[in-house]
Formats: structure tokens, C-alpha cells, sequence
């Protein structure tokens, strides 16, 4: 590209900024409805008459659409144009929202929640391709800040919006609120996108076969990772099934990528070292914004008894701290060493998962209001950097595919932590439980003085007393092993981003002044 060119292709006009505005819009509410029904999950079942297993594919059919097109939107993308693509995405989501709040049936949510999911995947990656392209390099501590704050502000306050939803109004409102919305980003991304043109010669040699492999690959995974810890992996014939299907579609997939002129999925950004390390961040920055998002609703569900309501008032202070972090952490990125701020803000997540560990059953907003202020910055100082860090030293022609391929590494992330935490979850609750009943027999005093205490003060009630107890102290025996579970937990994402740090340290300083296309 020309000097002249270049300047040209860097210009920021109002109409540019008011189409990426517009954008970012477009995503947050594509990310954000990720969470939004995490929180309001039973009511949707009570409203569909679904059962336990068929409500969870609520959230797991609009995760393996995503994951599907998120990789898929970079050849569209230049193949459509980002005003084309950006522009059906948005209406085809609004529409896919519209069809989910009038769903009749759970068969019916969970084909229009596929449809909304992977629509609202074609508008993620083009607004990170679109950050690093239509703006200069000047103007990327004021544009990645916005960008790594939505990208993690939605997934954060989905459960709080969502709760607040459902319970003031009703479930419906969940999809029904996306709908103004979604025509306001579809008519402006259709009316200010200009950045760059149809390419419609790439659908002459579309490679259809390497786009069923991708969605085999991704969506099988997806489905591995989402249902294997709750259906002990691979004793369930499906699950079984579907992990050959991933591993022939992934063989599938990389074959075509590396042997075929246009494939579905271009590869070759991660022979910018650059971008190579930035999407191993980005990964694991999933892990610890999606895992941390799963874990604080599930403690204060299963532990507490809160309700959507009250768990999305509790968890918003993750997202108020992001808000107020974002303009920090760009001010910060062009004062300091990229390689400073990644080690604040790993060390900061690892300290805040580590104020975890001392979690007793009793924890409530107060106990957990330090550790999410901490979260939620360290997010922020961490996102920016790697932002900049994957995707600043690209070349314009390889930034869609490249930014596809970075959103799904954070996606996968999440869902590979998601898998492992449950796993976990899981074993270590039943580890727990043996030892406690172990150590809880009848030749335990303090256990028999205990027993013998309830099962007075139940008897004075009127209760079978000698039952009564004997059911408390089950049930006591459950709650501190479920504890005892998430602290485990919560010490591996500390020893995790701990390890990040050191990392951060070991990476070379990126140079002043790189041009797009350094490697």
C-alpha cells in the first residue's frame, strides 16, 4: 500500500466514527446475549414447559451458531463487504430475537436462539477488523479500550440485565428488548459503512466442504466441551459420538486451510508471532472472564439461594469497575510498556481469584464486593494491551480472517474453562463429601454433641428429632464440600493467571512505532 493510499485508508471522518460506533453497538448486544438468559433460565422453562435437559440448549445452541460463524465472518467479510455482512447480521439477529420472545415451543426457541447466535456472530469479529483499519494507529489507546470493554462488559452484566428483565417484566423481554435496537444498528450500518468493497468473485469457489468440516469441528466441539462434564464425558454415547465427529471435521478443516487458494479459514496470521501470543492471551483471558462469570451466579444460587434478581444486583459491581477502568487503561497503554500493563493486570486477576480461596458459606455482597472491584479492573488493563498486542502489527488484507480468529480463541477459551470447571466442580464436591463423612463418624464428640443439640432443639419443636438432625447435618456436610469445590477452583484460575504473569515478563517489548505487517 502507498503512502497516499495509506493516508486515505486511515482517515477518520465523523461518518466513520458514527458507522464504528454504531458497530460496537451491534456487538455488545450480540455478546451480551450470550449471558442475558443465563440468569432467567427457569423462567423460560416454566414458560415452555421444558424440561431440565431440553432448557439447557437455550444457551448451548446460540453458543455453537457463534462459534461457527465467528471464524466463517473473515471470508465473508471480504467476500459481502463489512457493510453488507454487518448489515444482514444485524437484521437477521433482530428478526431471530423477535421470532425467540414468540417462541411457542422449547423446539422453537432452540432453532431461532441457533439462528441468533450465529447471526450475532458475523457482527463480533468486524468491529475488532474495523478498529485496526479505518483508524490510525494513533487513535488505537482510544478505540481498544472501547472495543476490550465491551467485549467483556456484556458477558459480565448479561446475568445482571437479564435478571432484571424477567423478573420486572418477563422472560420474553429478554429478545423483545434487542428488537428497536436492532433495526436502529441495521439501517445505520447499512446507510454509514463505507470501508471497503464487495469482493462477490470469492463465492465463485466458495470451498463448501471445508465450511461443513469447520462447523463439524467447532460445532461438535462446542457440544464436547458444554454437555461432557455433566454427562460423565465419554459414557454418553452422544457426546462419544461427537468428539470423533471433531476430530475428523478439525482434520477436515486444517487439510483444506493449508491446501486451497480461498479457504473458509485463513490460517496464516499466526505466523505473526505477535498474533500468536496475543490469541494464547486471548484464550485464557476467556477462561477467567467466562468462568468467572459462571462461578459467582452459581455460589450465590447454590450457596445463598439468591434469585436472578438478586444475583445480577450483586455481580454488577465486575462491570461498574470495568466502565470506570476503560479510559485508565487507555490512558495507561501509551505511557507504559504493554508488557507492564499485562503483568498488573494478570497479577491483579490472580490476586483477585486468590481473596477467593477463603470463601466460607457465609459470603455475601459485602465479602465479595473487594474481589470483584479487582476483577473487573484487571480485566480492563489486561484486554487493552492484548488487543493491541494481537491484532496492531497485522497488514489491513489480513485483519478480518485475523480478527475471527482472535474472537474465537476467547470463546473457546471460555468454553474449554467452562468444561474443566465443571469437571471439577464435580469431582472435588464428591471428594470433599467422602472425606467430610469420613471424618463426621459416630466416634467424632464435637459431631455427637452437635447432633445431639439439633436433635433437641428440634424435638422441642414438636419435630423427630434423632431424623431432623441426622438430615441437617447432610445437608451441612453437602454445602461445605460444594464450598470447598469453588475454592479449589478459584486457587487453579489464581495459579493460572499467576503463571500469565511471568509470561507477560518473558514476552519481547513490542517495537516504537511498528508498522502494520511487522512480524
Amino acid at each position: 500500500m502507498t503512502a497516499a493510499a495509506e493516508a486515505v485508508e486511515l482517515k477518520v471522518t465523523p461518518r466513520r466514527v458514527a458507522a464504528f460506533l454504531v458497530m460496537v453497538f451491534g456487538m455488545f448486544m450480540a455478546i451480551l446475549d450470550i449471558q442475558i438468559v443465563s440468569a432467567s433460565l427457569p423462567e423460560i422453562q416454566a414458560g415452555l414447559g421444558a424440561s431440565a435437559d431440553e432448557i439447557s440448549w437455550v444457551q448451548t445452541a446460540y453458543l455453537i451458531a457463534e462459534v461457527i460463524m465467528i471464524p466463517l465472518s473473515g471470508l465473508l467479510g471480504r467476500m459481502m463487504s463489512t457493510r453488507y455482512l454487518f448489515a444482514a447480521s444485524a437484521a437477521g439477529f433482530t428478526v431471530a430475537s423477535f421470532l425467540c420472545a414468540t417462541s411457542g415451543s422449547i423446539n422453537e426457541m432452540i432453532l431461532w436462539r441457533a439462528v441468533q447466535g450465529f447471526l450475532g456472530g458475523g457482527m463480533i469479529p468486524a468491529v475488532f477488523a474495523a478498529a485496526f483499519t479505518i483508524f490510525p494507529a494513533s487513535k488505537r489507546n482510544v478505540v481498544s479500550p472501547m472495543i476490550g470493554l465491551i467485549a467483556t462488559l456484556a458477558p459480565t452484566v448479561g446475568p445482571t440485565v437479564g435478571g432484571y428483565l424477567s423478573h420486572t417484566l418477563s422472560w420474553h423481554w429478554l429478545f423483545l428488548v434487542n428488537v428497536p435496537a436492532g433495526i436502529a444498528v441495521t439501517i445505520g450500518a447499512f446507510v454509514l459503512i463505507d470501508f471497503d468493497k464487495p469482493n462477490w468473485s470469492l463465492f465463485d469457489n466458495f470451498d463448501w466442504i471445508g465450511l461443513g468440516a469447520l462447523a463439524c469441528f467447532l460445532g461438535a466441539m462446542e457440544y464436547v466441551l458444554e454437555e461432557g462434564p455433566g454427562n460423565d464425558w465419554f459414557d454418553d454415547e452422544l457426546v462419544a459420538g461427537l468428539f470423533v465427529v471433531m476430530i475428523v471435521g478439525g482434520i477436515i478443516t486444517f487439510w483444506r486451510a493449508f491446501t486451497r487458494k480461498n479457504p473458509v479459514v485463513d490460517f496464516s496470521a499466526f505466523s505473526n508471532v505477535n498474533f500468536a501470543v496475543g490469541s494464547v492471551f486471548s484464550f485464557v483471558m476467556g477462561i477467567g472472564l467466562y468462568g468467572m462469570t459462571y462461578l459467582y451466579p452459581l455460589y450465590l444460587a447454590q450457596i445463598r439461594g439468591y434469585d436472578s434478581l438478586m444475583i445480577g444486583e450483586t455481580v454488577f459491581v465486575s462491570g461498574l469497575a470495568m466502565f470506570m477502568t476503560a479510559p485508565i487503561a487507555g490512558t495507561l497503554a501509551s505511557k507504559l510498556d504493554l508488557r507492564v500493563m499485562l503483568l498488573a493486570g494478570f497479577i491483579g486477576f490472580a490476586t483477585s481469584s486468590w481473596m477467593l480461596t477463603g470463601m466460607t458459606a457465609d459470603w455475601d455482597f459485602n465479602e465479595l464486593l473487594a474481589p470483584q472491584i479487582l476483577r473487573g479492573i484487571s480485566l480492563m488493563i489486561c484486554m487493552v494491551p492484548i488487543n493491541n498486542l494481537a491484532l496492531g502489527t497485522l497488514p489491513p488484507d489480513k485483519m478480518k480472517n485475523a480478527s475471527g480468529l482472535y474472537n474465537l480463541m476467547r470463546n473457546l477459551g471460555g468454553a474449554v474453562g467452562l468444561a474443566v470447571i465443571n469437571t471439577l466442580l464435580t469431582d472435588r464436591n464428591a471428594l470433599h463429601s467422602a472425606h467430610l463423612r469420613e471424618a463426621l463418624n459416630w466416634s467424632n464428640a464435637e459431631a455427637l454433641r452437635q447432633l445431639d443439640l439439633i436433635s433437641s432443639l428440634l424435638s422441642l419443636n414438636g419435630v423427630d428429632g434423632e431424623t431432623g438432625a441426622l438430615k441437617y447435618m447432610a445437608a451441612r456436610i453437602s454445602q461445605q464440600a460444594t464450598v470447598m469445590s469453588f475454592i479449589d477452583v478459584f486457587t487453579l484460575i489464581t495459579l493460572l493467571f499467576a503463571g500469565l504473569a511471568v509470561l507477560a515478563l518473558a514476552m519481547q517489548p513490542p517495537r516504537k512505532g511498528a508498522k502494520a505487517g511487522g512480524h
